[in-house]
C-alpha cells in the first residue's frame, strides 16, 4: 500500500515545541512539584534525571521512528511495519492501545483543565485574597460538588481543544504551541523572580538540589521512574502521531536529547516558582494533588499582589494542560480523518464530542455519580488508574521492544545514524534497560 501523504512539521524547532507542549502539562506544573515534596526532595529530582535519560529517552526516540517510518495514525502504523518485518499484524493492538489512551486520559484530564480555567477567572475577581484555609478548601469542594459549574467549565476547555485541533497541524497544533510555549515559560520566569524575593529561595535550592541519598529508596525510584515515563507522553500514540508528521532529514537522537532537556528545564523551574511560596508561608511541601488547588491559593490571597500572581499561575497552569490536550486529541483525530470520509474538521468534532461525553462521566463521579463504582472506584479514579498503571506502562513497553527486537538492527542504527558504540549503546537500553525499568514499575504499581 502506498504511504499517505501527511501534513509535515514546518521546522523541527516547531516539532520541538509541539513535543515538549505535549510533555509540559499538568504533569510538570501540578505533579512534578508535589512528588518532589512528597519523596524526598533532591533524592527524587536525581533519581528522576537518571530514569529519564534511561528510560524515557529510548522509548520516546523508538516512538518516534516507528510513526515517521509509518506516516499512518498510531494503529496502521504499527500493523503495516509489522508486515513489512515479517512480523504478525496483531502489532497493531499496540497503537489500537495508544490511540485509546490518549482518547481516555483525554476524557478526565479536561475536567481538570476546566478546574485550572475556573482557578484563572477566580483570579481575576480576587476570590482568594484574605480567606482562610477551610474557605479556600470548601471553594474547592463546592466546584467538585457542582455538577452544573463543572461541565461548564470542562465544556469550554474541549472547545478550546477542538478549535485548535480542527485546524490542523501547521495552522493549529503549530499556531497554539508557538504562542503558549513561550508565553509559558515567560510566565514561569515571573514566578521564580518572585521567589527569589521571599527570602526563601535558598531553601528551595537545598531543598530540590541537595540530596540526602539516604533518603532513596524503592518508593522513591518507582516514583521517580513512572514520572519520568510518563511525563513524555509516552504510551498514548501522541509520539507516533507527532513521529508520523515528521520529515526524514530530522536528527531524532539529537530532538529527543533537546526535548528531555527542555521537559526536565520546565518542571524543576515549575518547582523552583511554587516552593518559595509554599515555604514563604509555612505550607506543607507534600501536600500532595491540593498543593495546587488548596495550598497555593491560600498563598495567593495572604500576599501582597497575591491576586496577580495567582493569575499568572493559573494562566501558566491552563496554557500547559492545553498544549497536552491538544496533542492527547490529535491520535485519535488523525486516526477518524484517515479511517473515514471525515475531513479535519469532521473528524476532530467527533473525536472532541466523544471525548467530551466521557468526560461529564467522569466529572459525575464527583458528586451525583459519587455512589456509582467500577472495581471499587469512581469512573473519574478508574480511568486515571486504567490509563496510568496499566494502559500507558504496557503500551510504552510494548513500542521499545518492537523496535528493540523486531526491527532490524541495522537499519535503526542507521537511521538514527549511530556508530559502533552507540549502536551497542542503544541495543542495550532498548532491548534491556527500558524494557526493565517499564516492567518494574508496571508490576510494582500493582
Amino acid at each position: 500500500m502506498a504511504k499517505q501523504l501527511h501534513a509535515q512539521w514546518s521546522s523541527r524547532l516547531t516539532f520541538i515545541l509541539a513535543v515538549t507542549g505535549s510533555a509540559v502539562g499538568l504533569g510538570n506544573i501540578w505533579k512534578f512539584p508535589y512528588m518532589v515534596g512528597d519523596s524526598g526532595g533532591a533524592a527524587f529530582v536525581l533519581v528522576y534525571l537518571a530514569c529519564i535519560a534511561l528510560v524515557g529517552l529510548p522509548i520516546l526516540v523508538s516512538e518516534w521512528l516507528i510513526g515517521r517510518r509509518g506516516q499512518k495514525n498510531p494503529i496502521n502504523t504499527m500493523t503495516e511495519l509489522a508486515r513489512q518485518n515479517g512480523r504478525s499484524s496483531a502489532w497493531g493492538v499496540v497503537g489500537l492501545s495508544g490511540v485509546l489512551a490518549g482518547f481516555l486520559i483525554l476524557s478526565f484530564y479536561s475536567v481538570i483543565g476546566g478546574w485550572s480555567l475556573s482557578y484563572t477567572v477566580n483570579s481575576i475577581g480576587g476570590t482568594f485574597t484574605g480567606q482562610d484555609a477551610d474557605t479556600i478548601g470548601e471553594l474547592f469542594n463546592g466546584l467538585l460538588a457542582s455538577p452544573g459549574v463543572l461541565l461548564a467549565w470542562h465544556s469550554l476547555f474541549m472547545v478550546l481543544v477542538i478549535g485548535i485541533v480542527a485546524r490542523g497541524v501547521t495552522k493549529g497544533l503549530e499556531g497554539a504551541v508557538r504562542t503558549m510555549m513561550p508565553a509559558l515559560g515567560l510566565l514561569l520566569l515571573v514566578l521564580v523572580g518572585y521567589g527569589m524575593t521571599t527570602g526563601h529561595f535558598g531553601e528551595t535550592l537545598g531543598f530540590m538540589f541537595n540530596p540526602d541519598l539516604g533518603a532513596v529508596d524503592g518508593g522513591v525510584v518507582l516514583a521517580a521512574m513512572g514520572q519520568a515515563f510518563f511525563t513524555l507522553s509516552l504510551g498514548m500514540g501522541i509520539m507516533m502521531a507527532y513521529g508520523s508528521y515528521l520529515g526524514e532529514k530530522v536528527d531524532l537522537l539529537r530532538t529527543a536529547r533537546t526535548v528531555v532537556i527542555l521537559d526536565t528545564v520546565i518542571a524543576l523551574v515549575a518547582g523552583l516558582a511554587i516552593f518559595p511560596i509554599v515555604f514563604a508561608n509555612g505550607l506543607d511541601p507534600s501536600a500532595g494533588p491540593g498543593l495546587i488547588f488548596v495550598t497555593l491559593p491560600l498563598a495567593f490571597g495572604s500576599l501582597s499582589g497575591g491576586a496577580l500572581l495567582g493569575l499568572i499561575f493559573f494562566l501558566l497552569l491552563t496554557f500547559a494542560a492545553l498544549t497536552s490536550a491538544i496533542s492527547l486529541l490529535e491520535p485519535t483525530v488523525e486516526f477518524i480523518e484517515e479511517r473515514t470520509p471525515l475531513s479535519r474538521v469532521g473528524a476532530t468534532l467527533v473525536g472532541g464530542i466523544a471525548t467530551w461525553a466521557l468526560g461529564i462521566a467522569a466529572l459525575l463521579s464527583f458528586n451525583v455519580w459519587g455512589d456509582f463504582l467500577i472495581l471499587g472506584l469512581g469512573i473519574f479514579d478508574f480511568l486515571d488508574t486504567l490509563t496510568s498503571k496499566f494502559m500507558l506502562p504496557l503500551t510504552g513497553l510494548a513500542a521499545i521492544l518492537f523496535v528493540g527486537w523486531r526491527l532490524d538492527r541495522h537499519s535503526v542504527s542507521n537511521e538514527l545514524g549511530l556508530g559502533r558504540t552507540g549502536a551497542i549503546v542503544w541495543h542495550l537500553l532498548t532491548r534491556f534497560v527500558a524494557p526493565i525499568g517499564v516492567i518494574i514499575v508496571f508490576v510494582t504499581s500493582l
